[in-house]
């Protein structure tokens, strides 16, 4: 459930947007709080780009608003607050790299010190002295993180940040990402990687078919819809353990794995409880915590089955 933000840094209230009578974003509404990590999912086509570009002013909203700093995104003084790290980027032939970056401070009143945006963002001497037509994709990716800090911004929007990037370059950026949110900037992205997001936000909006199915915590949005599982080892295993672990009121499913046996429950303390008070064999025990993939795929699938 949405939260009422007092003084929200981002809002968009009934906010929907059309292409040709095909609804891309519904009735959305949401708040952003300051200083919040925030991630947006949804499978392709869920209206994830479509909302980040009305919440940049690149787009118009075909109904509702949507609002930074309580203005219009359009506005130069919200532009001048934040910084956009765009899926693809285009950037200028025939500059350096720190030409490109010296450019690009210019352009905001209070700019980010050069040498501790260089040390944030990892980009090397050799890196700075490189021209951009000479660039790899994780290098782009790379100055296109830097080009978004340039101006210090309060708030970052970021599209698919780690897209191209190899591992090494992937945990580095999380990590900037991790001191960036320290300092108090507010940072909204969207990912396909929903490790990513499990890790770092400390809130996910799920978008599917243009509208929101879930809005809330990683732990709050796994814990209403996936079911905690107990695996174990038993030297009795077979037909009459699992009949009996069945009949426990904590278990709502029991399995044999990959040679373990499997319980499903809503509340593993209160299973495991039962299954001691009935003194059933059980050794080895381990708890399963759902993932986010999981919810992903419940989510959208439900939704997907009920437009059918």
């Amino acid at each position: 459930m949405e939260a009422n933000i007092l003084n929200p840094i981002i809002e968009l209230r009934n906010t929907s947007k059309t292409f040709n009578h095909r609804i891309a974003v519904n009735d959305v509404s949401f708040q952003i709080e300051p200083g919040s990590v925030t991630a947006i999912l949804g499978p392709n086509g869920a209206g994830k780009t479509t909302t980040l570009s009305m919440m940049l002013g690149l787009l118009e909203p075909s109904q509702g608003t949507v609002k930074l700093f309580g203005r219009s995104p359009k506005e130069r003084s919200v532009r001048e607050r934040i910084g956009v790290m765009l899926q693809h980027v285009s950037i200028m032939d025939r500059l350096k790299v720190r030409e490109i970056l010296e450019l690009t401070r210019n352009y905001y009143p209070n700019p980010m010190d050069m040498e501790f945006l260089i040390h944030l963002t990892g980009l090397t001497p050799s890196d700075l002295n490189r021209y951009t037509e000479k660039l790899s994709g994780g290098q782009k990716r790379s100055l296109g993180f830097a080009m978004a800090l340039a101006g210090d911004p309060e708030v970052l929007f970021f599209d698919e940040p780690t897209v191209g990037l190899d591992t090494m370059a992937r945990r580095r950026f999380w990590e900037t990402v991790h001191k960036l949110a320290k300092q108090g900037k507010t940072i909204l992205f969207t990912t396909h990687y929903l490790q990513e997001a499990d890790d770092t936000a400390n809130r996910i909006i799920l978008f599917n078919q243009g509208s929101i199915v879930a809005d809330g915590s990683p732990g709050e949005i796994k814990s209403r819809i996936i079911h905690s599982s107990l695996s174990f080892l038993s030297d009795e295993d077979g037909p009459e353990l699992r009949a009996k672990l069945s009949l426990l009121p904590p278990v709502t499913n029991c399995y044999n794995r990959d040679g373990r046996i499997y319980v499903s429950t809503d509340n593993t303390d209160a299973a495991l409880a039962a299954i001691f008070a009935a003194g059933l064999p059980v050794r080895d025990i381990k708890i399963h915590s759902g993932s986010l993939d999981e919810v992903f795929e419940q989510l959208t699938m439900t939704q997907e089955e009920t437009a059918i």
